[in-house]
């Protein structure tokens, strides 16, 4: 996680802001709005892939990767950068006091970004929205985060992934039929006969081969929140996406990766898998399929570096800790889940009044 990044106003020193939704820099000191050239998003075609082989060995240019002094969050996990003269900052994910090592670490650059698209006032209107929508959470804890502290603006970082598959496969297929039986049952205490159908299944040996190209598969390049949160923020749109250029990260935080280029390759082929599987049940057809084997040829392998933008509250409410994240470009959100121990003791007393009710009118009748 870097710092909040700086940019002085043309106009009066004061720092600069991205405005999320627009395409320029704002001053909230005397209002100046100062222009971001080639800021407009949704044009895929600048943005380049990089050949992933060569990156998995460590033989990327040496223009695509940067060094910067990095630490780790004692408390989640997070990456932490700090440029400049930054010694000390605070996590935006758990709140956590990080202070500056020494290391260093050569990651490789960002090489585009959607940005933010939801205020600050319209995140935290969409995560009071969403607790209020959940059942036995702690009215207090929606008051107290509808008035507490502003919300984080932080670029997540992502990769995405570009292949060509072929897969071989070999299995069986399922093609149901029927038979009757006639049984008997007791209906009124006496014996009566009727047919049913039994269901079977034929079996036949099948093989064939699928291909599928992948397109911009993602992978969360973090580890700093739980996998549950971040895939309940999709989708993203991924057509909004514009080239890098640090102008978007003004008066935001951007995250460095903690999941490597390799172990988010791997993830990528495990969701790819899903996918050709998939693809391969429906080749075979019938009515049931056994998968024995599928070998699968991936070629053109391509990568991006990505920033996503994420809003983030981490409350302490009753001595406990709520982290909460928003989608900053759709406004989807995930916490943890809070519970009030009175609204579910209201609910249970509640319950056991309707069913004592409900016993005392049945045994009346």
């Amino acid at each position: 996680m870097s710092e909040i990044r700086h940019w002085p106003c043309d106009a009066c020193g004061a720092d600069l802001r991205f405005a999320p939704g627009q395409s320029h820099l704002a001053c909230d000191h005397c209002g100046h709005e100062q222009a971001i050239p080639d800021a407009s998003p949704g044009h895929p075609q600048a943005l380049g892939e990089l050949p992933l082989r060569p990156a998995l060995t460590g033989a990327l240019p040496a223009a695509a990767a940067e060094q910067i002094r990095t630490t780790p969050c004692p408390s989640c996990g997070a990456l932490v950068e700090f440029r400049d003269a930054t010694h000390a900052t605070r996590c935006p994910f758990c709140d956590t006091p990080v202070v500056a090592g020494t290391g260093e670490s050569r990651l490789i650059k960002p090489q585009a970004v959607i940005p933010f698209r939801l205020t600050e006032r319209e995140a935290r209107a969409a995560m009071v929205g969403w607790l209020g929508r959940l059942w036995f959470a702690p009215n207090g804890l929606r008051a107290y985060a509808r008035k507490g502290r502003a919300l984080t603006g932080i670029y997540v970082p992502y990769w995405t992934f570009d292949t060509a598959t072929r897969s071989r496969y070999s299995g069986q297929r399922g093609d149901a039929y029927y038979t009757s039986r006639t049984v008997t049952v007791m209906v009124d205490g006496k014996p009566h006969q009727r047919t049913e159908q039994v269901r079977h299944i034929r079996w036949t040996s099948v093989s064939g081969r699928v291909a599928r190209a992948f397109n911009d598969v993602l992978v969360m390049a973090s580890a700093s929140l739980p996998r549950s949160y971040t895939e309940a923020l999709a989708p993203w749109d991924l057509s909004a996406l514009a080239p890098y250029r640090a102008d978007f990260l003004a008066g935001f935080a951007a995250e460095g990766y903690t999941v490597g280029l390799a172990e988010g390759w791997g993830r990528a082929k495990e969701v790819m898998a899903q996918t050709i599987r998939g693809d391969v049940a429906r080749d075979i057809g019938g009515d049931e399929q056994r998968i024995t084997a599928i070998d699968t040829d991936w070629s053109d392998e391509t990568f991006k570096h990505i920033l996503l933008p994420v809003w983030t509250a981490a409350y302490r409410y009753n001595g406990k800790s709520y982290r909460f994240v928003v989608n900053g470009q759709t406004g989807r959100v995930q916490g943890e889940r809070p519970w009030s121990v009175w609204k579910i003791a209201f609910a249970v007393v509640l319950a056991l009044l309707l069913a004592a009710a409900a016993a005392y009118v049945a045994q009346g009748r």
